[in-house]
């Protein structure tokens, strides 16, 4: 089954780096769209950012504990673009955070809607999934909030002052878009490895793979899965040709190498000062806005795991990432053809999900650990204790959860919103299986609420796939995928 599923993936990944060579897809035709000529047509963009940088002394999140935030490193921004094409308007906001819950993404598309009469199933909100960032989570993943703390509000707020500049910002533009691949920088973090205690979890059991093995260890065997190394992105400038915005997806985790205590928006935030650099777009009136979204990537780092560590200074991984990412972006955009108008469209569904629950057993487990008073003495005391916490949690969750599934149209591109931390073979077929030339998929879109890997990598186990790590049925991978390739067929009519 392995094989097969290898074989699949590599085909995969050979027709998407075959479309590198095909450019932009071609805007619909006026006929096919069943508008009027392009002469009673306007299309317009507009870009803005707003600063979400939280007071420091907060918790930043990301690792197995929380951390107080000591200094600001680099801003925490809003970074959001609307497109309007007199027919349709959408609006994409990328939030530098962890993940930011579906309640409080839902609260701030309320608000704006209610502002500008823009409907909700045209905007799109997604976090970067930067590890150092205050949290904007609630109690709870699974469960409602019943009301927002300070935080959760700052966020709501410059989500809506960002749409509002941003439309306030709207002029006539042209839209284009191309395909860069940065493959040297992606690799699949999870492993198959020979048996032995490092395939140990926390429940007493062995897996088959594990996240983040040692580097080089002669226990290494293959890559559970594949990495996509695509960089779709579109572009927008205004007539007389100053650049707008431009808007990225690459599926690669954060880079992390951060100061313990720091607060940064990672490599996502480093690509968008350096796009700006290479397109001589910095200092314009409006402020040009670079914007990178996550990707698939939820089993794929930057870590080369049968190579030694380099020696790099803080920051120093996360600017190289950046640079390569930019520089490929760069090359590809002077082959961008841009076009006057395009169709835009929007789709949002709801999608319920079963919610994992533990078993009695597994219950009397967590209870017995948190029943104890000692402090741990190692990692797998500490991650024992640690899904004990998560098991009660899911105990008391609800028995279903309703995310936002969400599909938007941009000329002959797809953009998808999944509000998981997702795999890279859940995006690479769905760019093989769209029914639109070209589509790429944005992680943590209007939720997060964990991992989503793929039926199959439950048999092998590992960290995401750890109840309390993926909260949701096993199945739900299949379901979003069909879910979604039913939008974009929608959206295609």
């Amino acid at each position: 089954m392995c094989t097969n599923v290898f074989k699949f993936a590599a085909v995969l990944t050979a027709f998407l780096l075959g479309q590198l060579l095909t450019g932009w897809p071609n805007a619909t035709s006026p006929a096919e769209a069943g508008e009027a000529p392009a002469t009673k047509r306007v299309f317009r963009a507009g870009a803005a950012t707003s600063n979400i940088t939280p007071p420091v002394g907060l918790p930043t999140v990301g690792g197995w504990k929380p951390i107080p935030s000591t200094h600001v490193h680099d801003e925490l921004h809003v970074r959001l673009l609307v497109l309007d094409n007199g027919k349709t308007r959408l609006c994409i906001a990328i939030c530098d955070n962890v993940g930011i819950p579906r309640d409080v993404l839902d609260e701030a598309k309320r608000r704006l809607s209610g502002k500008v009469g823009l409907p909700i199933d045209h905007i799109l909100t997604a976090a970067t999934h930067t590890h150092s960032s205050v949290s904007a989570y609630g109690p709870s993943r699974l469960r409602l909030s019943e009301q927002f703390n300070d935080y959760q509000e700052l966020i709501i707020g410059r989500i809506v002052d960002a749409a509002l500049t941003a439309i306030h910002n709207l002029e006539p533009a042209q839209i284009g878009g191309g395909l860069a691949a940065e493959p040297t920088q992606v690799f699949n973090r999870r492993w198959f490895m020979k048996p032995g205690d490092h395939l140990r979890n926390p429940f007493g059991g062995q897996d088959k793979v594990r996240m983040n093995p040692p580097r080089r260890s002669p226990d290494l065997l293959k890559p559970a899965g594949p990495t996509d190394p695509q960089v779709p992105f579109i572009t927008v400038r205004a007539v007389d040709g100053r650049p707008i915005a431009l808007l990225a997806n690459y599926s690669l985790h954060y880079v992390g190498g951060v100061e313990r205590g720091a607060i940064s928006a990672d490599y996502f935030a480093i690509f968008a000062d350096r796009i700006q650099q290479l397109l001589k777009a910095d200092r314009l009136d409006p402020p040009f806005v670079g914007i990178m979204t996550n990707g698939t990537s939820g089993d794929i780092n930057n870590v080369n795991f049968q190579a030694s560590p380099p020696k790099v200074a803080r920051y120093e991984k996360m600017r190289q990432v950046a640079n390569l990412v930019a520089e490929d972006v760069f090359k590809a955009h002077a082959k961008v053809k841009f076009h006057d108008w395009v169709p835009l469209g929007a789709v949002r569904r709801e999608l319920t999900l079963a919610v994992r629950k533990p078993t009695d057993e597994q219950m009397v487990w967590a209870n017995e650990l948190l029943a104890r008073t000692d402090e741990p003495t190692n990692h797998l005391e500490h991650r024992q204790r640690v899904y004990a916490r998560r098991f009660k949690r899911l105990a008391e969750a609800p028995e279903q959860i309703d995310i936002v599934l969400q599909a938007m149209r941009i000329g002959d591109v797809g953009i998808v919103g999944i509000p998981f931390e997702t795999f890279a073979e859940i995006g690479l077929e769905l760019k093989a299986k769209s029914p639109l030339p070209r589509t790429f998929v944005v992680s943590f879109g209007n939720g997060s609420y964990g991992y989503l890997p793929t039926p199959r990598h439950f048999e092998f186990g590992g960290y995401e796939t750890w109840m309390g790590t993926n909260n949701v049925e096993p199945q739900t991978a299949p379901k979003i995928v069909k879910a979604l390739l039913d939008m974009l067929g929608e959206l295609r009519k």
